[in-house]
């Protein structure tokens, strides 16, 4: 084992006694040496209950002959940071796949435990799983329960993003909102619906990096504890069999995950994640991977933001391994951590609710959740069409440009965006912000002002819980020169969704001159946004 270094050599005699101060015994030295990386916090929903279940993978490990050691990893509520200082979230992903590089390298741990759930860490963790490629599993925390108000409908924290759009368009008072959003308050675990937190989840399933049922099982259902009690059994079996993550993350386990996230309509982040995942195991997936699934794979499933349905319906119709049977003609063969590959799996998988869980042949959408979209602004862009109402699907109108959140957050509170503009923000992406910020803010706010024919476009990225014709992850971004750069006001835009074409009605002279004149907004750089800016420029 990688951990002998430590255990069997006179030269390591002194890091046996360092380790013995931190309370291992003399007899821990014959066991395998297990890491926990632990990203629990009290600030973040998703992760107040972490601290619980890593006891429980530590109980597992213990009973399965290893020994567990635990550090801390950070972890960045996106819906918190949102239009407080969002530029940090996604280059915090990095940060802990480095963090769980130090901690096992440094160390000379013999396998780990992801535990997870929001956002960036759950892929910060995949990317380190195939950074360093030893025996690895991820236990992710598991969805909120939504609340159910009085009139009957289901309320979680990120219907307040609405709430904004309302107040700032004269549509509710802040009274009135300040009164509404206490039943909004779910407590612990992943927000409700398939957000990124939960997208990340179902991937890593898929992936084959976690348990069965762990994406879908409630934060605080009894059973997660058990799955973290088998996950902490799960990783001494890994050890002692040399099972890597390699040889579980494929080229086929990527696939599969696109197919399902197709299928399911998860978040527009899987678009960078799953490639960057990919990448640390010498793996190319593209954008266009993305498309070429979509088309070809049927929406099955209708969840928040883009349907009527929460992830704990999902776990009632049966899971990851329902949604899986249902796709089994398309899954490709896979080993898991399991004992059973990832068609055994679809095999077993048995749907209880077909509304929630619909047949290949009685979709929702004839595709899948993402399309991408190329233009004379765009060499590519992504959208969550499944999202995107039926006459949204083709739209053509004005450019109306800002620069920040907060100056599109004013023109709606002064009545200076109207239906049928095309609001464009630009710089927003990963050099240019830096950090490519989600743009719910924005986005939930137009819908709660209550516009019907409002689309937006950027070179940021939005939230799992954008609705609406949103278009997203712009490139080449306007920073590196970009063609949405040179949109002004007033500029039509046009957006076909059918043609996945996306074009301002301008020449490309015309667009080469005035990114001649492009004066690139100031914005206050922490050195680690500096960093992360200097890092994008090279890729």
């Amino acid at each position: 084992m990688k951990s002998d270094i430590l255990k069997n050599k006179i030269e390591t005699l002194p890091h046996r006694a360092l380790l013995m101060s931190a309370g291992l015994k003399k007899e821990d030295f014959s066991k395998p040496f297990i890491g926990i990386a632990n990203s629990y916090n009290n600030i973040v929903p998703g992760h107040i209950h972490l601290n619980e279940l890593t006891q429980e993978v530590k109980r597992g490990i213990q009973d399965a002959g290893g020994v567990p050691l635990e550090w801390g990893v950070p972890a960045v509520c996106d819906g918190i940071a949102m239009h407080v200082e969002m530029r940090l979230s996604l280059p915090s992903r990095e940060h802990i796949a480095d963090n769980i590089e130090i901690m096992m390298l440094s160390h000379s741990l013999d396998g780990w435990v992801g535990v997870t759930n929001c956002d960036k860490i759950t892929p910060g963790m995949l990317m380190a799983a195939g950074r360093i490629d030893l025996p690895a599993i991820m236990l992710t925390g598991g969805p909120m329960k939504a609340n159910i108000a009085r009139d009957g409908q289901k309320t979680h924290p990120i219907m307040n993003f609405g709430i904004v759009g309302k107040v700032k368009s004269g549509n509710m008072t802040e009274k009135e909102a300040e009164k509404f959003f206490p039943c909004t308050v779910c407590g612990a675990g992943s927000c409700v619906g398939l957000f990124t937190a939960n997208t990340m989840a179902t991937v890593t399933e898929v992936l084959g990096m976690s348990v069965t049922n762990c994406s879908t099982t409630l934060a605080l259902n009894p059973l997660k504890k058990k799955q973290a009690y088998e996950t902490g059994k799960k990783i001494v079996e890994l050890v002692k069999k040399d099972i890597k993550p390699s040889s579980i993350m494929t080229k086929n386990a990527f696939e599969n995950a696109i197919l399902v996230d197709m299928a399911m309509g998860g978040s527009t982040n899987t678009v960078l994640h799953i490639p960057s995942i990919a990448k640390e195991l010498g793996i190319n997936i593209s954008t266009d991977m993305f498309d070429l699934i979509s088309r070809d794979t049927p929406n099955i499933c209708h969840i928040i933001p883009s349907g009527p349905f929460e992830m704990a319906d999902i776990d009632n119709a049966g899971g990851i391994p329902a949604v899986l049977n249902t796709l089994k003609d398309k899954i490709k063969d896979n080993p898991t951590v399991n004992e059973k590959s990832i068609k055994e799996i679809a095999r077993d998988g048995k749907v209880k609710d077909e509304e929630v869980i619909r047949k290949q042949s009685n979709p929702y959408f004839k595709e899948g959740g993402i399309a991408v979209l190329k233009g004379n602004i765009a060499t590519s862009s992504v959208i969550k069409q499944i999202a995107v109402s039926a006459d949204m699907m083709k739209h053509e109108g004005p450019a109306k440009v800002y620069y920040t959140e907060d100056d599109l957050l004013d023109a709606i509170e002064t009545n200076k965006i109207l239906e049928g503009d095309i609001i464009v923000l630009p710089f927003q992406g990963p050099a240019g912000a830096p950090g490519m910020p989600e743009m719910l803010t924005p986005t939930d706010a137009i819908l709660g002002a209550g516009f019907k024919k409002v689309a937006l476009i950027t070179d940021g990225r939005f939230s799992g819980g954008t609705s609406g014709p949103c278009i997203g992850h712009i490139e080449p971004e306007a920073y590196i020169g970009g063609g949405i750069a040179a949109i002004r006001n007033g500029d039509i835009i046009e957006i076909d969704l059918p043609k996945r074409t996306i074009n301002v009605k301008l020449t490309d002279e015309q667009i080469k001159t005035r990114l001649k004149n492009v004066k690139i907004p100031e914005r206050k750089l922490t050195p680690l946004l500096k960093h992360y800016r200097e890092m994008s420029l090279k890729k």
